[in-house]
């Protein structure tokens, strides 16, 4: 029962890292300015706390190895201590490169999960210059788009999924506190969304698994001169009710990973 849970969890917040669009501050004008730092030099590094409900905590440490070429651009490549971490942030920058032109973060790379994840699927997470941060964004403004449909038979059903990811600019903030009490000025947030939609045969009759929805939302904190600062992550879904009842599964499921800054060089 565990395992088919987790698998149809993994079929869905796997397909991109990332979420959380909810937070308990009030958010401030976006303006156009740009004098916002974002650290990217070797040998930086963050140190996370990983806290999802009805699970231990965890904890991430995420550095600058360097560089890497890729395609013929200069990238500071993004790793994890011992290549592992269970954060989204933590897991989405793993092993990849990022580098900053005309205001943006951009990422190269092919796109990891969380640390024991491993999709059943064939799902192509590679990405060239994907927008993940855009200083002077708009509210919703959409950054970046990446859209993708396969086919793959998961618990004996064929399914058909179609899915968009998408990168959005958020609010600006003159400060913000997280929920465990840490506070930090000049804050900027950053949106990921994952919107997926399912469908199977069953009897001959298709089936709609999962209607289009957004199965992932992901909130980046970025504070000035430090950057991300605090991540939350939401992961939900609602299937077809006849689907769950044959694979013994919920019909429904939301869970919530937050990511806290404790160190930083």
């Amino acid at each position: 029962m565990k395992k088919r849970i987790l698998l149809l969890t993994a079929v869905l917040s796997g397909l991109f890292l990332s979420c959380s669009s909810d937070d308990s501050n009030s958010g401030g004008n976006n303006t156009p300015d740009t004098n916002f730092t974002i650290p990217l030099a070797t040998d930086k590094y963050w140190t996370y706390d990983v806290a999802e409900e009805g699970m231990d905590d965890t904890r991430d440490s995420l550095y600058i190895s360097g560089d890497v070429i890729i395609e013929g651009n200069t990238y500071k490549k993004f790793q994890t201590k011992d290549d592992v971490s269970t954060g989204f942030y933590s897991s989405s920058l793993r092993n990849n490169g990022v580098r900053e032109l005309d205001h943006k973060l951009l990422l190269s790379g092919n796109l990891s999960l969380a640390d024991g994840q491993e999709l059943p699927i064939g799902l192509d997470l590679s990405v060239v210059d994907f927008i993940i941060f855009k200083k002077n964004a708009t509210l919703d403004e959409v950054l970046s788009t990446k859209t993708g449909s396969f086919q793959q038979t998961v618990e004996g059903f064929p399914l058909t999924i179609n899915y968009t990811l998408q990168s959005k600019g958020g609010e600006v903030m003159p400060s913000f506190t997280t929920p465990r009490g840490e506070t930090y000025t000049n804050v900027r947030t950053s949106k990921i969304i994952l919107n997926v939609k399912i469908t199977t045969v069953m009897s001959g009759v298709s089936i709609v698994v999962l209607d289009s929805q957004d199965v992932v939302k992901s909130t980046q904190y970025l504070a000035d001169g430090i950057g991300v600062a605090y991540s939350k992550t939401i992961t939900n879904y609602s299937i077809n009710q006849l689907v769950a009842n044959q694979l013994g599964i919920p019909a429904s499921n939301t869970s919530t990973q937050e990511e806290f800054l404790d160190t930083y060089n």
